[in-house]
């Protein structure tokens, strides 16, 4: 797989201004009524029909919060975005929505459609009930082996679906990007340039740059390998707890909530620190000595190998630890582990609203 180019040329086809260029709220404005006119299948959604129920997170571009669509009683994810901050990321807002529009896959969050409410971008999008894999390593620890193979290949599965259909590489991968259902699916969200969004906000700074590639904190040009990395770590830290280089400045991990630094590495001393890290050390490795299977450690190992010896998604799909999930794109679960995923998810459920698990 080659490197990424813009979409612009896309863009442009459907109206939609060169991404690279300086839109005006005017521009944005316009070209927002554009898609919004463009979505044959997604609803027509006002801001008065929607009924907020619960906040779900905030930064400094805005909010997403839970909101129920009235004329549907539908559940949804609202996500509000402020668009008067700064103007360079404006154009960057109009591709993220062109880009939502047109996904289709079992493992890209749902996109219900876009407007304008009082000088904001408001995006409404599929509610995942049980949430981020961060929070969810809050309540539960280590996950079982079971959910990091469906895990593994649903990230796997999404980020084929991007680079193939859309020529999008995530490029943010991390716990709190990957969603589950309480029937066990799992999403990919804030792909591609919703990057330009989250880098924007300064509190998530700390929690992007801690899955950065070596190759991308030392300049190189970003391409579908880098996510592979992403996902090693993340795979890692939610099979051992531990925090992949030995604990965040200030002791407490920046990526998932709830883990431990190993105590045998030092903390870094500052983000810096942790970056050089990241270039400098040896990857984390799982042992088989520790209990995890042979098949999950070597894939680990696969995914955090120097970027000319990584493979990339497509390859990593064929490898044995996934060998009993079927092929990308496919609404169907493993067989042989179907029944323990949508068990697992529902306790998660279950966990999150108080009551025992079963």
């Amino acid at each position: 797989m080659g490197n990424v180019n813009s979409s612009a040329s896309s863009i442009e086809q459907s109206g939609f201004k060169d991404p690279d260029k300086k839109a005006s709220t005017d521009e944005l404005i316009a070209n927002i009524q554009t898609l919004e006119l463009g979505l044959e299948y997604q609803l027509s959604i006002k801001a008065e029909e929607l009924v907020m129920l619960k906040k779900l997170g905030s930064g400094n571009s805005g909010t997403v919060s839970k909101v129920l669509h009235l004329p549907t009683q539908k559940t949804m994810a609202r996500k509000t975005i402020h668009i008067d901050a700064k103007e360079v990321i404006q154009s960057q807002i109009i591709r993220e929505l062109r880009i939502m529009h047109e996904c289709d896959s079992p493992f890209i969050i749902g996109f219900y459609g876009a407007f304008l409410h009082e000088g904001d971008v408001v995006i409404c999008m599929e509610y995942v009930d049980c949430g981020s894999l961060d929070k969810i390593f809050k309540l539960t620890g280590p996950f079982p082996d079971f959910m990091l193979k469906h895990i593994a290949y649903s990230v796997l599965s999404g980020l084929v679906y991007l680079y193939d259909n859309h020529r999008i590489i995530h490029r943010d991968v991390k716990p709190s990007n990957v969603l589950l259902d309480s029937k066990g699916n799992i999403k990919l969200c804030d792909f591609g340039v919703s990057r330009e969004l989250i880098n924007s906000m300064a509190d998530t700074f700390v929690g992007t740059s801690t899955y950065m590639s070596p190759e991308r904190i030392q300049g190189g040009v970003y391409n579908i390998k880098g996510d592979v990395w992403s996902l090693g770590l993340m795979l890692y830290e939610l099979a051992s707890g531990k925090f992949a280089f030995g604990g965040a400045p200030g002791g407490a991990a920046p990526g998932v909530s709830g883990l431990k630094g190993d105590p045998q590495i030092k903390t870094p001393d500052s983000i810096l620190d942790l970056l050089q890290r990241i270039v400098n050390e040896r990857p984390p490795s799982l042992k088989e000595s520790d209990g995890y299977t042979p098949e999950l450690c070597e894939f680990v190992e696969l995914c955090l190998k120097k970027e000319k010896d990584r493979p990339d998604p497509h390859e990593l799909l064929k490898h044995k630890f996934l060998a009993d999930f079927p092929e990308p794109d496919s609404l169907k679960v493993s067989a042989k582990y179907r029944s323990d995923i949508k068990k697992w998810a529902k306790n998660v459920r279950r966990v999150q609203k108080g009551k025992p698990t079963k």
